[in-house]
């Protein structure tokens, strides 16, 4: 992988002028992944955040060929057009070496668009789709979805003395792309670029499709300072909430183990959307959610011991 000084001298392809908030990691991820291929690019949107913030018209943040259609199509949409050019190609009317890549929100790809996304990762286009998962529908009001995490104050999972916050976990949507047998999968955070950057320069030349699962703070959605987005990303990764692992082929392999673990509460506390957990009556959501942090952290080192105890008998086998 490059050097951060060699990345930093490489060109935006979303470029400044976007009117995104201030502290959203959107954009940061953007940036990051397409530093992460030197190939031209054609970028697919899902309708959210990004889309309505770096095309509002007349004006436009990017500099690539951009396709926006719909909340649930971006992955169908994308799939056409990568079709086309290997059509193309196959008839020598195309002689670039191009990449296709899709963005969209939690909302856009764990709800509306998963029909387009599933569909898409089973037919095996060679694109990389990549969720910026927020946690929540945040561009119509922070309306809660199938990301939102368990005990969150939303719209539409309010906090109230019947129930407090959205009563169930979050919906594993990298597990659920892992089990499509696609080429690569990972989960990253833009707070370990590097990480970050590595994967999605896996993603870009594997021979099939591919699925990035990114974490990116909402300032306004998640209830934190804008200025301490990278931080609360930072927490999610060392608390185990949202750990950094790859799935190549089938092998799962898990790319950042933390020094030393901290309790899940140091990132529930420093967001406001989960500020009713600590008050009195409330103690069992937060060990709930602890609980289910510790397990899939578990179930996560078991696949990659599989994984691993696997890799290790087929060298066997073929030195024998």
């Amino acid at each position: 992988m490059a050097t951060l000084k060699e990345l930093s001298a490489t060109p935006d392809v979303l470029g400044p002028g976007h009117r995104l908030c201030a502290g959203c990691m959107a954009p940061t991820v953007v940036r990051q992944i397409l530093h992460a291929t030197k190939h031209p690019v054609v970028v697919g949107n899902a309708t959210g955040c990004l889309e309505v913030s770096t095309t509002i018209y007349p004006y436009t943040a990017w500099r690539s060929p951009w396709i926006h259609n719909a909340f649930e199509n971006a992955a169908a949409t994308t799939s056409g057009v990568e079709a086309a050019y290997r059509s193309l190609k196959r008839q020598g009317k195309i002689d670039k070496d191009i990449r296709f890549v899709v963005f969209g929100g939690d909302g856009g790809t764990y709800d509306i668009g998963f029909q387009s996304l599933s569909g898409a990762m089973e037919r095996g286009h060679k694109m990389v789709y990549v969720c910026y998962d927020n946690g929540a529908y945040m561009n119509t009001g922070t309306q809660r979805s199938s990301a939102t995490p368990m005990g969150a104050d939303t719209t539409t999972s309010p906090v109230g003395k019947v129930v407090p916050g959205k009563p169930m976990h979050r919906k594993d949507l990298t597990a659920i792309m892992a089990a499509h047998n696609i080429a690569y999968v990972a989960q990253a955070s833009p707070s370990h670029y590097n990480d970050l950057i590595a994967k999605a320069e896996k993603a870009f030349e594997a021979d099939g499709s591919a699925f990035i699962n990114v974490l990116a703070t909402c300032p306004r959605g998640w209830r934190v300072p804008a200025e301490m987005s990278v931080e609360i990303l930072r927490l999610a990764v060392e608390t185990h909430y949202w750990p950094l692992f790859e799935v190549d082929h089938g092998t799962w392999k898990i790319t950042y183990k933390p020094r030393e673990v901290k309790p899940v509460v140091e990132f529930l506390k420093a967001q406001g959307r989960f500020r009713h957990l600590f008050t009195k009556g409330n103690e069992h959501i937060v060990e709930e959610i602890q609980r289910y942090v510790d397990q899939g952290w578990a179930e996560l080192e078991a696949k990659a011991e599989w994984s691993k105890q696997k890799k290790e008998a087929a060298a066997a086998g073929t030195a024998s």
